[in-house]
């Protein structure tokens, strides 16, 4: 990035524009793998957090919002109804993985 300001900087007081887009296009394309970079890592610290977080932690975290907000908790979150939607598309792929299997 540094590279990418200081040539900024020179075809700037040059006025090459051709050089310019060169220099804008090389900054763009490593903002861009930046980016993505930056996006697996923050989902990675994700799902380490989650998976290291202790449930009960989790669950006196959820009842002190719930709490806060004015809100009831089910004590049993897993009796829950899971969307229709959801069912059929968790089938669809059990199905496929079940072909799979037995195509191997």
């Amino acid at each position: 990035m540094t590279s990418v300001v200081r040539g900024l900087e020179k075809n700037m007081k040059n006025m090459n524009l051709e050089q310019m887009s060169l220099v804008m296009d090389t900054f763009e394309t490593q903002f861009e793998d930046l980016d993505v970079q930056t996006g697996y890592m923050e989902g990675t610290i994700g799902e380490v957090t989650a998976k290291s977080t202790p449930q009960n932690e989790i669950d006196l975290l959820m009842r002190q919002v719930a709490d806060e907000s004015g809100l009831e908790l089910k004590d049993d979150m897993q009796e829950l109804p899971v969307p229709q939607e959801e069912v059929g598309e968790e089938a669809l792929l059990n199905e496929r993985l079940h072909r799979l299997r037995n195509a191997v």
